[in-house]
């Protein structure tokens, strides 16, 4: 599956992605956790690939999340706060462990700040 590159930092993301995505795999009972993150938001799926279906979607740019956090999307404080609301979101439905996959990004800024909280909220990786 090949896509259109932007740039080369991108194309390099990209790269990243392919090779960690061909060892983690996500089942029903331990889901795949896909984050995304843009210059304005965070991005987070939880995704059963033996099914290929989305069990639950995320973001900063979520009313919900608006609402009670009142957060801009695109900082660590915000990551921070969509990874707390995260676990919480998965416990109510039955999702306890989680593979972390982050997109070919960085484990570093938004993308740590929002493992860590997620971890610290309950959800095992």
């Amino acid at each position: 599956m090949k896509k259109k590159i932007k740039n080369q930092s991108e194309s390099g993301r990209i790269k990243r992605h392919y090779r960690i995505r061909k060892r983690l795999s996500g089942t029903k009972e331990v889901p795949r956790l896909i984050v995304h993150r843009s210059h304005s938001n965070i991005y987070a799926q939880f995704v059963d690939d033996m099914a290929q279906s989305t069990i639950l979607s995320l973001s900063t740019n979520d009313q919900a999340f608006k609402k009670e956090f009142g957060a801009k999307g695109g900082n660590v404080e915000a990551a921070k706060k969509l990874g707390a609301y995260i676990a919480r979101e998965s416990t109510k439905k039955g999702i306890q462990k989680i593979v972390f996959d982050r997109g070919g990004y960085l484990y570093h800024g938004r993308i740590k700040a929002l493992a860590d909280s997620a971890r610290e909220a309950g959800l095992k990786f």
